[in-house]
């Protein structure tokens, strides 16, 4: 008999909550910040975190962030993680005990190498499959087939800009356009076309790659994330988009949040929630399982629900969905995933899970940038933990705090700091994200005063010095994307 054999099945959320409570296998999360699962330590008693970014200060009990010897230049998210797993410290710190899980957010062939070096499984869908899915070619043509359609489009390439509007004529899309790469995210490789001068302008990234040509339509964008499983897809809480406000990235048209509420499109949700399904569950056919991210379109003209693009992987919608999923609905989303990775079968009514999950109050992220162009080494950071805002628009920090369940109002956030004391401070670094239980955009898709407020004030918190001489930095590092 094998060891799965000789466990009971797990029936129900009591034997699930028992089986993590009691669970002895290690699990790791490697990342630059604990950010996109923080708060499931709570729930897996050996639940791990590996850090790049020391955020709290050496106060959280699970985060392990090894020594540096000052700051680094890494070229994607993925060298970061890969940095992490060759550390002698981290190394030590796993030390010998096996089996032993490992997640992540972005790994490449070299992470996968030293995971498996360290006798780690890699608790995520196989990366060639997470490559593939994660094209937004591909996932045109699995949406396609699960009865999830994109925005009108036409999937082609163009050497020139009449050779664009040719292909978009052929497919009735108009002299508005979105251009998009197969790979690329906040925005970095979207391109709206409506002239010659803006083909012109971004020719070099378009001629002779594979585009994905839509037809430019008035949208609300937002996201869900879901999770594919042998039991069928859980859909978590509908989030809507924060998108390209200045208070909060340089990007045009960039990721920087997401609101949550049961009440925003209140007339979509369903619809949101079955197309997320059926996308699921069309993945789990094609060998993917766990946690994965829709982004969505809601077209404002006729109304219609479009698949925007699939991120097959944890993502910054986790933090959201697991924090709604486990304080209303007593079971956090990411609990589904590990279920499928970790050698244990499970059944639990799924229908009564996600009715669990309708129910909560309104939250919202925030994703601060660094907006301004200077380049400076930071002297003072503000801390993670809760602060509180008073009426005038100041905030003041209340506590170190590692739990972001315990913000209790709309005049408190809780701030997750990413860059610190001795480190650079750049045009689109990630400095911290802020999460406020309060909704922080309008129906209107304008950004609410409190949010604009709350993100001048923990920026205003930064002090820092310029760079004596310029620094030499990979143009990825420029997006300082690690959230």
């Amino acid at each position: 008999m094998t060891e799965q054999q000789d466990r009971p099945v797990l029936r129900g959320l009591s034997d699930i909550y028992r089986f993590f409570r009691e669970n002895t296998t290690p699990i790791y999360f490697v990342s630059p910040t604990a950010y996109n699962i923080l708060g499931l330590d709570d729930w897996v008693s050996t639940l791990r975190y590996v850090c790049y970014f020391d955020s709290f200060d050496g106060a959280h009990d699970h985060i392990f962030v090894p020594s540096h010897a000052g700051p680094r230049e890494f070229e994607t998210f993925e060298s970061v993680n890969t940095y992490l797993l060759g550390h002698k410290e981290v190394v030590d710190h796993i030390g010998d005990d096996r089996p032993a899980y490992v997640l992540f957010v972005m790994f490449d062939e070299e992470t996968e190498r030293l995971a498996d070096e360290l006798g780690l499984t890699i608790a995520l869908p196989p990366r060639e499959l997470r490559e593939r899915i994660d094209s937004k070619i591909e996932t045109t043509r699995l949406g396609n087939e699960a009865g999830v359609p994109s925005a009108p489009n036409v999937l082609t390439r163009a050497s020139s800009y009449e050779e664009l509007l040719a292909r978009a004529a052929e497919a009735g899309l108009g002299t508005r356009l979105v251009v998009q790469l197969p790979y690329g995210d906040s925005g970095r490789t979207t391109f709206f076309i409506a002239e010659e001068t803006e083909w012109d302008a971004n020719a070099e990234h378009l001629v002779g790659e594979d585009l994905k040509v839509m037809k430019n339509i008035r949208h609300l964008p937002g996201t869900v994330e879901a999770c594919a499983t042998r039991h069928g897809t859980l859909v978590g809480p509908v989030q809507v988009d924060l998108t390209g406000f200045q208070e909060l990235t340089p990007y045009q048209g960039g990721w920087c949040g997401n609101d949550c509420a049961p009440i925003s499109l209140s007339g979509h949700q369903d619809k949101i929630r079955q197309m997320a399904r059926r996308l699921g569950d069309r993945l789990y056919e094609e060998g993917y399982r766990g946690v994965f991210c829709m982004d969505y379109l809601i077209d404002l003209d006729d109304d219609m629900v479009y698949l925007g693009e699939v991120n097959p992987r944890i993502s910054g919608a986790s933090p959201l969905t697991n924090l709604i999923t486990s304080r209303y609905g007593g079971a956090p989303m990411f609990l589904f995933h590990l279920l499928e990775f970790m050698d244990v079968d499970w059944e639990c009514d799924l229908d009564a899970i996600q009715e669990r999950w309708r129910s909560f109050d309104r939250w919202s992220q925030l994703v601060l940038k660094q907006t301004t162009d200077e380049v400076e080494v930071i002297t003072h950071a503000p801390a993670s933990g809760l602060w509180r805002m008073d009426e005038d628009g100041s905030i003041r920090f209340i506590r170190m705090e590692t739990d972001w369940h315990n913000v209790t109002g709309s005049d408190e956030a809780f701030y997750l700091r990413v860059y610190g004391v001795d480190e650079y401070r750049y045009p689109g670094a990630d400095l911290g994200v802020l999460l406020v239980r309060d909704r922080m955009q309008t129906a209107e898709r304008t950004l609410m005063p409190k949010a604009a407020q709350w993100a001048q004030a923990i920026m205003g918190k930064f002090e820092g010095v310029p760079v004596s001489a310029p620094i030499t930095q990979p143009e990825d590092l420029l997006y300082g994307k690690w959230l």
